[in-house]
């Protein structure tokens, strides 16, 4: 169980207690603020931010530290993700009933139609988006975005599956949850590529973690590109694909693309190797 469980779910799964979806954006103003400000100011928040991280190469290790854990703890109150499975999204989307599909901020998108982030909420929210996106003067028509349904919803996850995107929910002001995205490193996603590639955790590994049957393992390697994370590779001498739960971050989107069903999702705190990284 990871840590957000303890804190915001009483010691359940805390991505899945519906009041962590039913802040009231209309009366709390400091949160919806916060909503506006992050999606009207992101532009600016990334330039800034991809400014310190060239300025923190050149800070010793022992100097750095405390910025990285700063960091990593503002975020802790404010934003970061979790992988879900799909399984857990057809749950929160059970839950979190207004569901609008919106433009890709990572990506530069303006146009909601290729979007793959969802804005998961108990309340309809369309006031906060209209003000967030007020401030972009290359649109979008957010009077366009589209409101989906429970189906619609789980069609596009599954197609964010075939394409390798995991699924990872979202804080904006922790622990009010509003936002379903699918990511992966190669799509510019800001939080991954942070976490992944410079050690500065935005985002925390889910609660489960990959497991391989081996033996049914046929090494077709079609898992492999499909890992937004990178656990799996393929051995130069055929042999079945081999998978690194220490760097399984437990989406499960690898299932979606074999063809065989030897991969599979187990808790994390039933893998005594991984149990305890998050």
């Amino acid at each position: 169980m990871c840590q957000f469980c303890v804190q915001h779910g009483d010691g359940e799964k805390w991505y899945l207690q519906a009041a962590n979806y039913a802040a009231d954006l209309e009366s709390d103003l400091a949160r919806r603020g916060y909503v506006v400000s992050f999606i009207s100011d992101f532009d600016d928040n990334r330039r800034k931010i991809r400014a310190g991280l060239s300025a923190l190469r050149f800070v010793p290790r022992p100097l750095a530290e405390p910025v990285r854990a700063r960091f990593e703890s503002h975020m802790q109150r404010n934003h970061f993700g979790q992988p879900v499975p799909i399984e857990e999204c057809e749950k929160i989307i059970s839950m979190a009933t207004s569901v609008v599909r919106i433009p890709c901020l990572c990506r530069g998108q303006r146009n909601a139609e290729d979007g793959v982030c969802l804005v998961t909420t108990v309340r309809p929210v369309d006031d906060v988006l209209a003000e967030a996106w007020s401030s972009y003067a290359d649109g979008p028509d957010v009077s366009a975005f589209e409101r989906l349904d429970r189906e619609s919803t789980l069609a596009l996850l599954r197609e964010c599956e075939r394409r390798g995107l995991a699924h990872t929910i979202w804080t904006f002001q922790t622990p009010f949850i509003a936002a379903i995205c699918n990511c992966d490193v190669a799509s510019g996603c800001m939080a991954m590529n942070l976490t992944l590639k410079h050690d500065l955790k935005v985002m925390w590994k889910g609660e489960w973690v990959a497991r391989l049957a081996e033996e049914e393992c046929t090494a077709c390697g079609a898992c492999v590109p499909a890992c937004p994370f990178g656990a799996l590779t393929r051995p130069d001498n055929g042999g079945p694909v081999l998978l690194a739960q220490e760097a399984c971050w437990g989406c499960g989107t690898c299932r979606a693309s074999c063809p065989n069903d030897v991969l599979t999702l187990a808790d994390r705190a039933s893998v005594p190797a991984v149990a305890a990284s998050w």
